[in-house]
């Protein structure tokens, strides 16, 4: 692996794990182009990632990243793939869209796609099972449970609504 590279994932994720969100204009280009399923359209800019930061630690104060094992870090020319694993406790709430704070711990594995000019990330795809997460964190209901029984007849009941 490049050094450099290897060098650029450190300081990466050392500002996520430090909440250092003004090391990002290091990291990112100007243009960055951020995708992410947590938010409902890409983030545009340096100034929308970092919002997108703080928002995040404002739901997961503790949130850290690590790499699970065996690491995954590869690139071939200027596109890498990085493996990862995220956890935190869900103690703020999440706005959007308003979820209120649960309380309870989540631990995602996931993996981002980097396209990279000029040394900084100025395409990025994050790519995760959100619907595990919000399971996890009680943002939606268990499989098979009587809740997601129910959440199913209203979805069907709206589908029925909708196409009249």
């Amino acid at each position: 692996m490049d050094p450099e590279l290897q060098t650029f994932k450190e300081r990466y994720t050392a500002a996520w794990n430090g909440r250092e969100i003004n090391t990002m204009p290091e990291l990112l280009a100007e243009d960055i182009v951020w995708v992410d399923p947590a938010l409902p359209v890409p983030a545009l800019g340096v100034a929308a990632v970092q919002e997108f930061m703080r928002a995040s630690f404002e739901t997961f104060p503790d949130l850290y990243f690590t790499e699970p094992d065996p690491p995954h870090f590869i690139a071939s020319g200027d596109l890498v793939a990085w493996g990862w694993r995220m956890e935190g406790t869900m103690t703020g709430d999440s706005d959007p869209p308003g979820f209120a704070a649960t309380g309870r711990k989540m631990r995602v594995d996931g993996v981002d796609l980097w396209t990279m000019r000029d040394g900084k990330i100025y395409r990025y795809h994050a790519f995760y099972d959100l619907m595990d997460l919000a399971r996890q964190l009680g943002i939606m209901p268990p499989t098979g449970s009587r809740a997601e029984r129910a959440m199913v007849a209203l979805q069907r009941l709206q589908s029925r609504l909708i196409r009249r």
